[in-house]
Order: C-alpha cells, then structure tokens, then sequence
C-alpha cells in the first residue's frame, strides 16, 4: 500500500487533483479490504498490475504525450481492475447462473461488478480520491475507470487489439478516440504482463494461475458444468498452457504496443520471447518424458506376454 502511495505522488497526482493523503490511505486500505485470499486474482496481483502501468508510463515518456487526467485514470483502473474477484471466471458465472450473471445479463459480469465495487469505494467521502475535483472532471475519470476495466474483459480481446492495429499507422495523441483505444491496451498489457518480469518472479505466478484455474475445472466438473478447456488439469501442463498463450494472444498485443513506443521492444517483447523459450523446451521435454515412459510400458507388457503362462502347464494333457 505505501508503494501504492509512492506511484500516486511519484506521478504528481496528489498535487495535480488536491488528493488528500490521508483520502489516499483510506482508499487503497478498502481496496486492499476488497480482494479476496485467493490464489492469483489477489490484491498482490492488482499491485503487480498497477506496477506494470507505472512503469510503462514512465518507459514511453506518456507524461508528455496525454493529459494527467488519462494517466490518473490508467493508474486507478489498474488497482481498481479485480476488485472482489471470485476466483472463478466469467464463462463460469454465465454457466453457473450465479448472481452476477443474472445482475449483468452475462456481460461482463466479473468485470462490471469490479467496476461497481471501485465506485462503492469512492462513494464514501472518507475514501473518494476525487472528492476535490469538480463534477466535469470526476464525470471524465469515471467514464475512462468503467472503460479500462470493462476492456480486460478477454471476451473483447480480438475486437480492442484490432481497433488499435487499425488506427496505429495514423495515430494522433491530440485524438481523443485514439487515446481512449491506447488506454484500453495499456491495461490489458498490464493485467497479462507476468511474462514479461524475470522468470523466477513469472514462475510462481504462473503455478498460483493454474491453481486458481484448476479449482475452477473441479467445480465445474463437480457441478455437471461445461468445463473450461484450459483448465483442465486433466488436459492441461504448465507449458503447454503458456506456450499457445504467449504466441496467439500476448505476442501479437505486446507487438503492437511496442510499434508504437519502439522503446518497449527490450522492456516487453525480449522478456516474453524468453519465456516462450524456456516453456518451449520444458514442453519438449515432458513429450519426451511421456515417450519413453510409453515406451517402457510396451516393453514391459511385451516382454510379459513372452512369459509361459504357467497354470496352462500344469494342466493334464488330456484336457
């Protein structure tokens, strides 16, 4: 939480939108109080997040290309982004019929309710951050907080990565449509950047993912429920979890984000083909662990059906 504090200063927002430091405390405690002991989607993962977006508003110099408003809103989407996360994804509460789905017709469920849990937060004056500015402002960072948030949405994935590949040969930080499409990829870089950190720091995360996935499957298989493919722990290793995603889903968003800030290509985009290296290999290497061991279960059962079969030996030769 101080480091938290740190970044909100660090980028000159407590002067900029007169935020009270004391408010400042307040909000990031409920924030803290609003994320669940859960394997992954926990408050540690809102901080690695909300680090991922600090850093990468620093690396591409963002401070001198969009308004303070945009970065204040960016910086809050990301803590605010998984608020009372259940462990359990969106396909699971359509499937279960849980009470989100049913509140939010299935769109979006998890990530309208993170949306609404935030401004639960900021509707108490004890802990709204912008309680000082005017209604025009607190309007604007609303409006930009509900479109970050609902943006990490995987479901949208495809759509926002095309809607910025589409207007980066002509993109105009003076455009107000282009800036908000920058701001919906910033935060899904952030939310889905483990790979890009140091693998001993990236290794963990990636177990407490699969943990959380799992549990998932058991309680789908548990309750008669479609399963989710990629969590199955019956069909899914480690590697191969991550291989398909780094190339069809982080690459090609990384990649585009990096063409427009060139500057990224070693910060993002060599830490993640690293990564791809090292689940490449380690995928290699289970295929030929399950080889051999196939392998050395034909022998055995080969070499056993050589074997004379005894109790036919023993028996009278008139039979």
């Amino acid at each position: 939480m101080v480091l938290l504090q740190v970044m909100y200063t660090d980028l000159d927002f407590i002067s900029t939108f007169n935020i009270e430091p004391d408010v400042l405390q307040q909000f990031l405690y409920e924030v803290y109080r609003r994320y669940n002991n859960i394997p992954f989607h926990n408050f540690k993962h809102c901080f690695c997040v909300t680090q991922m977006m600090y850093g990468l508003i620093w690396l591409t110099d963002l401070r001198s290309k969009i308004d303070s408003i945009d970065l204040l809103i960016m910086l809050t989407s990301a803590v605010c982004h998984d608020l009372d996360h259940t462990g359990y994804n969106n396909a699971y509460q359509i499937n279960a019929r849980t009470e989100l789905a049913l509140r939010y017709n299935d769109i979006s469920p998890l990530e309208n309710h993170h949306c609404a849990v935030a401004f639960e937060i900021l509707e108490k004056t004890e802990s709204n951050i912008f309680r000082n500015l005017p209604t025009e402002q607190y309007k604007r960072i609303r409006e930009g907080i509900i479109k970050c948030i609902l943006a990490t949405d995987m479901s949208r994935h495809t759509d926002i990565l095309n809607k910025f590949k589409a207007i980066l040969p002509v993109f105009d930080f003076g455009n107000k449509d282009h800036r908000d499409v920058l701001m919906m990829i910033m935060i899904k870089v952030s939310d889905i950047s483990n790979e890009a950190r140091p693998m001993d720091v990236a290794e963990p995360w990636l177990d407490c993912l699969l943990q959380e996935f799992f549990n998932q499957s058991d309680m789908e298989k548990l309750e008669g429920l479609p399963v989710t493919p990629f969590m199955d722990r019956d069909k899914v290793t480690k590697p191969s979890s991550q291989t398909g995603f780094i190339r069809f889903v982080l690459f090609p968003l990384f990649i585009e984000l990096a063409n427009l800030f060139p500057c990224l290509e070693q910060h993002i985009i060599d830490p993640v083909r690293k990564a791809l290296d090292y689940y490449t290999e380690m995928e290699k290497a289970l295929e030929r662990e399950k080889q051999n061991r196939a392998l050395n279960e034909t022998t055995v059962k080969t070499s056993t059906s050589k074997e004379p079969d005894a109790n036919l030996e023993a028996k009278p030769a008139s039979l």
